[in-house]
């Protein structure tokens, strides 16, 4: 047994390598992201996000909208276990009762022991509309109000007695799709306009380089603040949302134009293009299914970096008034409720949305590594 092992560690070192040199280039990018731990628990943080954003009518309590007077600034509440140090199988929350301050007229809200309120999961709720097309009332978290006056504050409430945590599951439908729209178009302007630059090269390449330069010389959060204050204030949020993903997408084509140039200029001399173009294949053909595809894996990586940053700039314009306006709902508009220190020191989770905000963005950033690592799979 002990002569036997050696050579059969050998015949599967030599296996293993063989296998390294037939696989494809996909191959060997996944055998190499899914040892970066850190970029799978980012993946898959990101893929849950993302469903909850698709489903954020089914994961959210209340109407982003419903607003309760008797509940402006109320604190989250905790859901329990555990009532007067007995424990309960079924999870339940106390109720809350707020007492005004004659002085100050500021609400204070005290538990009150007497009433719980169970909680239940996967449950029938608050009626809603999914995606405003078909009636449902289903939720993946509730709660019993037995007698009328109960609530179900995860998150706490805002300035207007509104749920946050539910304003936060809508909000992160329009944040998280306008990254990866902003991002589509922005790949499409940058592949397209970089990749004609950079195989046809001469005069048209000299206009579009100036013209990146000039936009690039640009500021940034100046020239957003200018568009974005464009547009007309009667604009239904629909209109804003697009305007701003188009805003948004004309400014950051740029960085990856230019990477797709440099690209091009080194592949457009390969034996490859050249049997393309002797086999009669056109030259939009020879770019977008010849030159595009042979560097696509760094592209996936790039555009991983790229949607943090658009979600950023969008939460940036929104929260200083500029982008997504309300009534619609952002993680930007969310956050408005922040400018205000006074609010703040009174009710900290308003500023939850932000946690939201630098979880996406890391996530993201660790996916990004992961796969920028794996897009060169030939590299220790």
């Amino acid at each position: 047994m002990s002569e036997t092992s050696p050579k059969a560690g050998a015949l599967d070192e030599l296996a293993d390598k063989e296998r390294i040199f037939v696989a494809s280039q996909w191959q060997l990018m996944w055998w190499k992201f899914r040892r970066h731990k850190p970029a799978i628990l980012g993946g898959i943080i990101v893929i849950l996000l993302y469903l909850i954003a698709f489903f954020c009518e089914v994961v959210a309590v209340y109407d982003p909208k419903d607003y309760s007077r008797l509940h402006t600034y109320a604190p989250p509440q905790r859901i329990r276990f555990f009532d007067q140090g007995r424990f309960q199988l079924r999870p339940f929350v106390y109720g809350l009762e707020g007492v005004r301050d004659p002085v100050t007229t500021r609400v204070s809200f005290t538990v009150n022991t007497e009433r719980k309120y169970p909680v239940k999961f996967l449950a029938r709720g608050e009626p809603y509309k999914l995606w405003g097309l078909w009636d449902g009332d289903f939720h993946l978290i509730t709660f019993e109000n037995t007698d009328g006056d109960g609530t179900l504050f995860l998150f706490g409430t805002d300035r207007m007695g509104r749920d946050v945590y539910s304003r936060i599951m809508y909000g992160g439908r329009t944040s998280m799709s306008i990254g990866l729209v902003g991002v589509f178009m922005t790949f499409a302007f940058g592949i397209t306009i970089g990749g004609f630059s950079g195989y046809y090269g001469g005069l048209l390449d000299a206009i579009v380089q100036r013209v990146i330069e000039f936009i690039r010389s640009l500021p940034s959060i100046p020239l957003w603040m200018a568009l974005s204050a464009s547009l007309p204030d009667d604009w239904q949020p629909i209109k804003i949302y697009f305007a701003i993903t188009i805003i948004l997408s004309i400014l950051n084509w740029t960085g990856l134009a230019r990477v797709v140039r440099s690209q091009f200029l080194a592949l457009r001399e390969e034996d490859f293009v050249m049997a393309a173009q002797l086999a009669g294949a056109s030259e939009p053909r020879i770019i977008f299914r010849h030159l595009v595809p042979a560097f696509l894996s760094h592209i996936i990586a790039s555009i991983t970096v790229s949607v943090p940053g658009v979600i950023l700039s969008e939460t940036s314009l929104s929260f200083l008034g500029l982008g997504i306006r309300p009534p619609a709902i952002s993680w930007g508009v969310l956050l408005q409720e922040a400018q205000n220190l006074r609010a703040v020191a009174t009710a900290p989770w308003v500023m939850a949305p932000g946690l939201f905000v630098i979880i996406v963005v890391l996530c993201y950033q660790f996916l990004g590594d992961g796969l920028r690592d794996a897009a060169d799979p030939y590299s220790r």
